[in-house]
């Protein structure tokens, strides 16, 4: 049997020699090497396709973060056991939890025989988190229809993946840094706080007025506010949410409190915005990370339960206040037990951010009737000669503290926040308006700087303007004559006088005669010079507004009087009154005086910073600041009712000069 074997055997081999050479299989196209023979003879033969290539161009999808491309190279063997979401998910996992910024592979060596190939390579690992890490592993490739395929296995991404290995992050993460007033008093910070509610079932009707007087005394809340929702709940014993105040807030009235029946009173530890907030859209507030920003998030180093800045201070400032985390990278085991550590880092404290923000002006404006029953409105107070910001205030306003869910008053109250009035628009930076005739300063630097008018020029200002044929707009001391009947038009007036009368007459001329001159940019180009329809620089989001150029004599004296299509910010038009007042220094306004770290020199102070110069001679700009001066004082002036009821007596007392300049638009 074994002899018969062998002769077979031989059989099998003088066949094989003697018959003709098989027929080449399909293959993907390969390079030509040229192989040195005896003499200068070469011999032309065919390689198998380049595997260290096939293996570059699987990485290079890879730092590119290109799964689906990825997922194509596996064999086909590889693509059966796993599936193309189970596959990217296994990348997108490692990457989540090492908090990878980015990564380098650098192919080292590769190994190739007729039908597979080993291709080895580094990979360095940068991470948010722990630094700087590395791995060598190795690539497993199968020709597979004339082509490399990569054998999908963990290893791929790190060697130490292997046998069904995991990665863990173990945060360490520095506590969020506080921010402060110029003075130093804390707008937000770490702190125990209260919420208060009343269980109107429970409120008794005959102490309620006097309950009512010590919840106004800590909150601010007006008895009549809370006094018509007890009456209209008590039947049915609805919980009504009051407000929340620190701990150290609370503290005097706390005993007398509870004397009442009805208070509920809630503790809470969280990041406190005092005050429930203090200009809360320049501070922004902080929210938990929604589902679809895990990723992004993951990747910066944080815990999918943490809350992260949104708008304002909070969100520009995440870098500094929620300092320089650490975290320590292990590899687990299946059974979860940890196997070694891949990196570590230790964190850094965070940096607090002092703003420019004066305390008691900033909570003057918003306890004051300033911008009251609601109306919907900005303010915002500058330093002329630095463009510091003094005050910012947005109305509606809107509680901060009720983005943390451990707040009672949370669920209560959060929905209020994306009301119809959009309370968490900043309108002192987003809201973009028409300015109306507070633009008549940039049409009147327009004009005195054209030569064409100069302070002695005249105009009769009357009820109505008809230069234009079929077109007679009307000046607002008609509109004012149809309701009082006696209400006359300004009559002649220079052109410093028609600004202190903000005669619309006077200015639709100049926009028009510009036009009909060919000088159709004249007043978009002053403007653009005052800056708007550009952003400020400002630290936190902002609108740049827009002006436009008129294309017919129409436009022409709409935007003569800050009408038509022109759009403003609040912030832009106190920027460049200020310019105004400085002598033309347009500044960018600051929200930022300092960061400082836990020790060392600050890493940021505030200086100012020019961004532009008014395109308006020194003598012109007096001629503006002594009209705009006679708009406040001078009893023709349409800011004197205004002036009457204190401005007068504060000039008088403190020999400090007002100038202003008053402004109604319309708009849709």
């Amino acid at each position: 049997m074994f002899k018969h074997l062998w002769m077979t055997l031989f059989a099998l081999l003088i066949l094989a020699g003697c018959s003709a050479p098989p027929e080449p299989t399909a293959t993907l196209p390969a390079s030509p090497q040229l192989t040195p023979t005896l003499g200068d003879a070469q011999v032309q033969t065919t390689s198998v396709p380049d595997a260290q290539a096939a293996a570059k161009n699987y990485l290079d999808s890879w730092l590119a973060e290109d799964y689906p491309a990825m997922y194509a190279m596996l064999t086909q063997l590889s693509r059966d056991a796993i599936s193309l979401e189970d596959f990217t998910a296994r990348y997108q996992n490692a990457v989540n939890e090492a908090a990878l910024s980015s990564w380098e592979v650098t192919v080292l060596s590769s190994l190739v025989d007729p039908h597979s190939a080993q291709v080895g390579y580094r990979v360095l690992m940068h991470s948010v988190l722990v630094g700087d890490f590395q791995s060598e592993t190795a690539m497993n490739l199968s020709l597979e229809d004339g082509g490399w395929r990569v054998q999908w296995d963990d290893t791929l991404i790190l060697a130490e993946l292997r046998g069904g290995n995991y990665l863990r992050m173990d945060y360490s993460i520095p506590s969020r840094a506080n921010i402060y007033a110029s003075d130093g008093t804390a707008l937000v910070a770490q702190a125990d706080a209260v919420a208060i509610g009343l269980d109107t079932g429970a409120v008794d009707p005959e102490y309620q007025e006097s309950l009512l007087n010590v919840l106004y005394s800590l909150t601010g809340v007006h008895p009549d506010t809370l006094g018509a929702r007890i009456d209209a709940w008590r039947p049915y014993g609805y919980y009504l949410p009051v407000a929340d105040v620190s701990v150290e807030a609370l503290g005097r009235y706390e005993a007398t409190l509870a004397g009442y029946s009805g208070v509920i009173l809630s503790s809470f530890r969280t990041r406190y915005y005092f005050n429930e907030g203090i200009s809360p859209h320049l501070l922004g507030y902080m929210s938990l990370i929604q589902p679809d920003e895990v990723d992004t998030y993951r990747r910066l180093g944080y815990r999918i339960d943490e809350r992260v800045g949104r708008d304002g201070l909070e969100y520009w400032g995440e870098q500094y206040l929620a300092g320089e985390r650490g975290g320590t990278l292990y590899v687990v085991a299946p059974d979860d037990s940890i196997l070694t550590t891949l990196a570590e880092r230790a964190p850094q404290p965070a940096q607090a951010i002092y703003t420019t923000i004066d305390y008691d002006l900033q909570l003057g404006l918003q306890r004051s009737n300033a911008l009251s029953d609601g109306m919907l409105g900005a303010i915002v107070v500058m330093e002329v000669d630095t463009g510091r910001v003094l005050a910012m205030l947005s109305s509606p306003g809107f509680n901060p503290n009720l983005f943390e869910p451990q707040n009672t008053n949370f669920s209560y109250l959060i929905d209020d926040l994306y009301a119809a009035t959009t309370p968490l628009l900043n309108r002192a930076t987003q809201g973009q308006y028409p300015l109306g005739s507070v633009f008549k300063i940039v049409t009147m630097s327009a004009a005195l700087e054209s030569g064409l008018y100069t302070e002695d020029s005249e105009y009769q200002c009357g009820y109505f303007f008809e230069e234009i044929p079929g077109h007679s707009p009307h000046d607002w001391t008609y509109d004012h004559y149809l309701e009082d009947g006696r209400t006359q038009p300004s009559g002649l007036l220079t052109l410093p006088m028609g600004l202190m009368r903000s005669c619309n007459p006077w200015f639709w001329h100049i926009g028009l005669d510009f036009y009909n001159r060919g000088m159709y940019t004249t007043l978009a180009d002053m403007a653009r010079a005052y800056g708007l329809g550009s952003a400020t620089g400002i630290e936190i989001g902002e609108q740049v507004g827009a002006v436009p150029e008129p294309l017919n004599n129409i436009d022409a004296i709409n935007l003569a009087i800050g009408q038509g299509n022109s759009l403003v910010t609040p912030l832009q038009v106190a920027d460049f009154i200020a310019a105004v007042g400085n002598g033309g220094t347009l500044y960018q306004p600051k929200v930022i005086d300092r960061v400082l770290p836990v020790s060392g020199d600050p890493t940021f102070v505030f200086t100012p910073t020019v961004r532009g110069m008014l395109p308006v001679s020194t003598e012109n700009l007096a001629i503006v600041q002594d009209a705009m001066y006679s708009v406040v004082m001078n009893p023709r002036g349409t800011a004197y009712r205004t002036s009457a009821f204190g401005l007068n007596s504060f000039v008088s007392n403190t020999g400090i000069p007002i100038y202003g300049k008053t402004g109604t638009a319309e708009s849709g």
